[in-house]
């Protein structure tokens, strides 16, 4: 008797990275640079603002009103040179480091993702569109300091990008407190979502700019009776995605799209989620984006999207911080995204007034059930975003 295909294990895509002892020494030490720059450098430059700089530029007159002007009293500063000097490097090097052991194993792992996009195994589905016209936004830069970004494709069926940027992104946050896992963003979001909304019972799920669907499959697991969408424009993740989502038993429904002008029919999703999505678009898309998102939720649906937060949420020296990546980042939209008010924007989606929000949510991993009750009962605050916060925005739709 033939064996069911579904019933055949399914191999981990993932398990074919193989480093070598010194590449796996050379991503360690990347991780410690990069969370040295991030967490230590940056409590140190920010403890030498406040005891150094500001008190001096206030003595001649200077003190820096808002964040451009810290921007540039600071650029000279040797603290923040090196910051930026250390900082920088620490980026470029998370997805480098990782690329010696995604060449090696690239010509199995495009194997092993192909036949699971024929089989599908788990259910799933991957639909990709070879005549997308990719946004500028997007191929212009080597967004985030990563070769080739997501979308980028040197040979047939190529999902090179959906390791590269999987992988360095482990690398990026494999020292940091408060990405304990990929999927903590979800993980997160989801649990606040069931402690809000308990009779909520989503049909369908889309996230949008899903890359490799690492912070879709939470919500999967969240709510399993839900069909599980993500879309995003790069072939070569949605392709990566797809085999990952096999391999853990998980149907997801990848489409390649743009978020700006998708296929699926009105109300189709009660639920729409994207994780550090925004800022990476213009402004302009932005727009079109949340209008498409009004389109696409159900009467009753939830959008919630974890985002940086806004420039009026936040001090103007943690403004002066978080726009940094858009002249040191490859990132040209950070700064002009921020300074929207997301509520706003939701608003002029189409949204109706009093259904929009944003605030912080506790990073469940970090944070405990115990305080997240508290949280909930507006006891105690959540922490801000990046120190075990993620800041949210959405809407609900009647």
């Amino acid at each position: 008797m033939a064996a069911n295909p579904k019933e055949i294990p399914v191999p981990n895509i993932e398990e074919l990275f193989r480093p070598t002892h010194d590449e796996r020494a050379r991503q360690s030490m990347v991780s410690m640079i990069r969370k040295h720059a991030i967490i230590d450098l940056r409590r140190a430059l920010k403890s030498d603002y406040d005891n150094r700089i500001e008190p001096k530029l206030e003595r001649e007159g200077r003190k820096p009103e808002d964040w451009a002007a810290i921007e540039k009293s600071m650029e000279r500063e040797q603290s923040y040179r090196f910051y930026s000097s250390v900082r920088y490097n620490a980026q470029e090097m998370c997805y480098l480091s990782v690329q010696p052991a995604v060449e090696r194993a690239l010509p199995e792992m495009i194997d092993l993702a192909s036949d699971l996009a024929k089989r599908n195994p788990a259910g799933g589905s991957l639909r990709l569109n070879p005549n997308l016209d990719l946004p500028k936004y997007i191929t212009s830069l080597d967004v985030h300091l990563a070769p080739g970004w997501v979308h980028a494709e040197y040979t047939a069926d190529d999902v090179a990008q959906g390791a590269v940027v999987g992988f360095g992104g482990k690398v990026f946050s494999g020292q940091h407190p408060y990405r304990k896992k990929p999927g903590a963003v979800a993980e997160s979001i989801s649990y606040w979502l069931k402690k809000k909304f308990p009779d909520f019972k989503p049909r369908r799920i889309l996230d949008m700019g899903t890359t490799t669907g690492k912070n879709l499959l939470p919500y999967c697991t969240a709510y399993p009776q839900a069909e599980a969408y993500g879309i995003d424009v790069g072939a070569p993740v949605l392709r990566y995605g797809h085999a990952i989502a096999e391999h853990e038993g998980i149907p997801v429904h990848f489409s390649q799209q743009n978020a700006e002008a998708t296929d699926f029919p009105d109300g189709h999703f009660d639920l729409i989620v994207s994780s550090f999505f925004f800022h990476e678009v213009s402004v302009k898309a932005t727009k079109k984006i949340l209008k498409e998102c009004n389109r696409l939720l159900a009467p009753g649906g939830v959008m919630v999207h974890m985002e940086l937060p806004d420039e009026a949420t936040v001090s103007a020296y943690d403004n002066f911080f978080w726009n940094w990546d858009t002249l040191n980042n490859n990132e040209p939209w950070y700064t002009s995204y921020r300074a929207q008010d997301p509520v706003a924007l939701c608003l002029e989606a189409g949204f109706e007034p009093g259904k929009a929000f944003k605030l912080h949510v506790p990073d469940i991993l970090t944070f405990g059930e115990e305080r997240h009750a508290q949280f909930m009962r507006g006891e105690i605050e959540s922490p801000a975003h990046g120190s075990g916060g993620w800041f949210v925005f959405g809407a609900t739709k009647r």
